[in-house]
């Protein structure tokens, strides 16, 4: 399976943050916040990444991200001139995808909770179809909004209606079989001039192929797209880290355990931290290691 890491937008509802550098790049307490998509990603075992940004901003995710070899993945990068819809992700990114499965991850998208890899597993053992997530939010009215069954079966998937039909809320995290270019290219642009997710998901919904997933309580999904949520996100993440000791979307981290990268490399890239509490946080996973 393939990923691919949607880090487009202006990020206007930021602004003045936004105005001279990506939203995607801004801090979320101790890491930038494409860190936390990206570790999705790597959590569900997936290390083939095409990232995908405005013009502008692609040479600044490749200074940060480069080629992706340092953590144990391959790391292409494609165009999104303009913001037309988060389907248009698998048109651009077709040559990119080919013949596989792929998954796809907003890059303001922050998902954390015991269990995560869990979840991510069933959606990666899907042998075709697609999979979404869906998360209880008070007020779905700003939402793709999704509605299930006494059996959790995907009844209806409606974006942003004035009645929702449930609390569920399709996070921006989305897994799909070789069909979704086909299906992608397809899509005929809405009345906003998008290709909508909602309409990529609702053929699958349509062909009986669609899986709905439902996060539990005790899971996080927040949406860092407003200055209140990327504040509400940097002090939840600084909440728990400081609490439990361990770092949220250690993408350094996540690569060693999933063993893409030796003790030796993981030694390096702490070095490369310096005397940061990054750093030093990367040296004591391997301090622990001896113990």
């Amino acid at each position: 399976m393939k990923g691919i890491l949607l880090a487009g937008g202006t990020g206007s509802r930021l602004y003045p943050l936004t105005a001279t550098y990506c939203k995607q790049l801004l801090a979320v307490y101790d890491k930038p916040l494409i860190y936390y998509s990206l570790a999705t990603l790597m959590l569900a075992g997936i290390r083939e990444i095409l990232l995908i940004s405005r013009p502008g901003d692609l040479p600044l995710f490749r200074q940060l991200l480069s080629d992706g070899s340092k953590w144990g993945l391959a790391i292409e990068y494609a165009t999104q001139a303009e913001p037309r819809g988060i389907a248009e992700a698998f048109v651009i990114g077709r040559q990119f995808t080919g013949q596989n499965r792929v998954a796809l991850v907003l890059g303001d998208n922050i998902f954390v909770g015991h269990g995560l890899k869990r979840f991510l597993a069933r959606a990666t053992a899907q042998p075709s179809g697609a999979t979404i997530f869906g998360y209880w939010v008070s007020d779905p009215r700003g939402f793709g909004v999704v509605e299930f069954d006494a059996k959790g079966n995907v009844l209806s998937i409606e974006e942003k209606p004035s009645e929702p039909r449930s609390h569920y809320a399709v996070t921006g995290l989305y897994f799909y079989d070789e069909r979704v270019v086909e299906f992608a290219s397809g899509l005929r642009p809405s009345s906003r001039g998008e290709l909508e997710i909602t309409d990529l998901n609702n053929i699958y919904l349509a062909a009986g192929a669609l899986t709905g997933l439902r996060f539990e309580r005790g899971f996080a999904w927040l949406d860092a797209g407003t200055p209140e949520s990327l504040l509400e996100a940097a002090n939840y993440v600084s909440a728990i880290e400081k609490r439990q000791g361990l770092k949220i979307a250690c993408v350094e981290e996540i690569a060693w355990r999933m063993g893409w990268i030796d003790d030796d490399a993981l030694a390096a890239l702490a070095l490369a931290g310096n005397n940061s509490s990054y750093g030093n946080y990367l040296r004591s996973l391997l301090l622990e290691q001896e113990i």
